[in-house]
């Protein structure tokens, strides 16, 4: 047998990390088991589903490497399901109720109208006969699960031929797609025992079922489009790499056989199995998820951690300048996500100053434990003298530092160091002084340090 597997999205909202792990889950086991992955969107809740959505959804299959073998969308496939449709109700499995047959079903007790549906208009749908017998099926993650399906009477699989619902629609497409197993999150276990009796009531062996724990968010509430679940859209916006995003969300709800953390999808083929897949909640942590990009970025060469870096970068920085080359190494051991160069490169951030000397107070430029102007103003005095002996293009952090080491440590480090890192960039937090001063360069360098004497004899 073939293992044809397949995700099914609605586009009522924005792709978001709990459906992107249930996709993962099924195109592995496909790949694993050398079968096929199909994507299939389900759109016949036309009031809900957009179009962006489903682009959405697209484009985020694509970035995370998700590569599928067929494509459908249900909202084609209307003449199919009428097929369906036609043949239960003439097998007696289904039938047209009344307008008049729905008003009753939300009538209260003794005639007495629900207070609930007072004013709610009724029109005839198409249901389910409910044969009433206990449903059993194997979950492949939770074992024998057992329901009586008394309790779900005769339920809706259609409001009319031209619009079928979700239960009818799923049966028929996972038999017509060939569809063997079917994995999806653990909210789906309730709608088995409806889609097996349509299976049975077809004469269609039904596929084989694998109920995932749910992505949770901190809270321990379930991560989804309506409670604040963010898109995976935006983790790419962000600066986060699709390697990282992959890796981490295939270890939430599973584990290796070891304690390995980073994996890349080859390792992940290798190593994945159901047999391993809790049956608890997984809680998404973005830290985590940052960590885990932390570990990507560290491993990037300087030409891809550079081309990573493009689509964040302010105007003032050419991708393939001086300037990007000597900021890399910065950068790469500073950031978690390729958002974060933004944030550094901005006017207030903390790589900002190499655009733009903020403005300061000539206060700033004393030492804590020596505000002492008159100090000050020496050693800043004589780092220009140093600074002016090393050659432009030798004006690295190994020859500066060569250059103010000796007097820095001989008349106190903080002393000669503070004013030289608020004067090369008028903020608190920044690199040190040396590497400010290489990514400066000499000339301007010895300029802001002409700024801050200027500061300091006012």
């Amino acid at each position: 047998m073939k293992v044809v597997t397949r995700f099914a999205p609605s586009p009522t909202g924005y792709f978001h990390a709990g459906s992107y792990r249930t996709a993962l889950f099924s195109c592995i086991f496909a790949r694993q088991n050398l079968g096929k992955f199909i994507l299939r969107i389900e759109d016949t809740d036309k009031e809900r589903s957009k179009k962006e959505y489903e682009e959405n959804i697209i484009e985020s299959l694509k970035w995370l490497g998700l590569d599928y073998d067929e494509f459908y969308r249900q909202s084609d496939r209307i003449e199919v399901y009428k097929k369906y449709i036609k043949r239960l109700i003439e097998s007696g499995n289904a039938y047209v109720s009344s307008a008049e047959d729905e008003e009753k079903r939300y009538l209260g007790k003794e005639g007495k109208e629900s207070q609930s549906e007072k004013s709610t208009p009724k029109s005839s749908v198409i249901r389910f006969k409910n044969p009433n017998k206990k449903v059993i099926f194997e979950d492949m993650i939770r074992g024998r699960i057992e329901f009586d399906t008394t309790e779900l009477g005769d339920f809706v699989i259609a409001k009319n031929e031209d619009e079928p619902v979700f239960h009818l629609v799923v049966v028929v497409d996972d038999h017509e797609m060939g569809i063997t197993h079917i994995i999806r999150g653990e909210d789906h276990i309730s709608n088995t025992p409806r889609q097996i009796l349509i299976f049975e009531a077809l004469s269609i062996k039904p596929p084989q079922y694998a109920h995932i724990p749910l992505l949770l968010a901190p809270d321990r509430s379930k991560l989804s489009k309506r409670n604040g679940a963010i898109p995976i859209s935006d983790y790419r916006s962000k600066g986060y790499l699709s390697q990282a995003v992959v890796n981490y969300l295939t270890l939430l709800g599973w584990h290796p056989s070891d304690n390995k953390e980073i994996f890349g999808m080859e390792d992940i083929l290798k190593e994945f199995s159901l047999n391993r897949v809790q049956k608890s909640g997984a809680i998404f942590d973005e830290e985590k998820l940052k960590w885990f990009n932390r570990q990507y970025i560290a491993k990037l060469s300087d030409a891809d951690f550079s081309e990573h870096t493009k689509a964040f970068l302010p105007e003032w920085v050419a991708p393939k300048s001086d300037i990007i080359k000597k900021l890399i190494p910065i950068l790469k051991d500073k950031i978690m996500t390729f958002g974060e160069v933004s944030d550094m490169l901005a006017a207030n951030g903390e790589l900002g100053f190499i655009h733009c000397l903020s403005e300061y107070k000539k206060e700033s430029l004393l030492w804590k434990k020596n505000p002492d102007v008159d100090s000050a103003k020496k050693h800043l005095t004589e780092v220009s003298r140093l600074f002016s002996k090393v050659a432009s293009v030798q004006f690295t952090i190994v020859n500066i530092k060569s250059e103010v080491w000796s007097y820095a440590e001989t008349n106190g480090k903080g002393d000669v160091l503070w004013p030289l890192r608020m004067a090369l960039t008028g903020q608190d937090k920044s690199p040190d002084p040396f590497v400010s001063a290489e990514l400066l360069g000499r000339e301007e360098s010895l300029k802001r340090i002409e700024i801050a004497l200027s500061k300091l004899i006012n």
